[in-house]
């Protein structure tokens, strides 16, 4: 299977599950895809942000208002450039946002802005402990 030429963004939610998103991270830049990071504010107390761009080579996206970054105003076009959004973990945090069209970080008005397929990916404590297979959800 190969990547190469697609361009994903991959979004970190606040969950002791943020380390896989690491691995997940650095399969998908194996298989060639070019992947920009997007941060929740309590993905960063999980992991930080330097292991991400130092994997994917790109900088991590987190803060909307960011004046320092000419990246955060560039959500919209990140957005129509994407072929995919993959949120690993998404917490039910995250997945009430989006499903109630609230927009009120970087990662949340991504995903209403993209165009593209977006999948959200929960490995909740309970069922990581059981060894339960994680559940997907999907938005559409």
């Amino acid at each position: 299977m190969s990547l190469d030429g697609r361009e994903l963004i991959l979004g970190v939610t606040g969950s002791i599950a943020a380390y896989k998103a690491v691995y997940l991270l650095r399969e998908l830049t194996r298989l060639g895809a070019s992947v920009t990071v997007c941060l929740s504010e309590h993905a960063r107390e999980f992991v930080g942000p330097l292991t991400f761009r130092t994997l994917s080579g790109r900088a991590v996206l987190s803060n909307l208002f960011d004046p320092q970054s000419a990246d955060a105003v560039e959500h919209v076009a990140l957005a129509e450039r994407a072929h995919a959004v993959v949120v690993a973990p998404a917490t039910a945090n995250l997945l009430a946002k989006a499903a109630h069209g609230i927009a009120d970080d970087f990662l949340t008005t991504l995903l209403l802005a993209a165009r593209a397929a977006a999948a959200g990916v929960d490995r909740s404590a309970d069922s990581a402990a059981a060894g339960a297979a994680p559940s997907p959800h999907r938005a559409s």
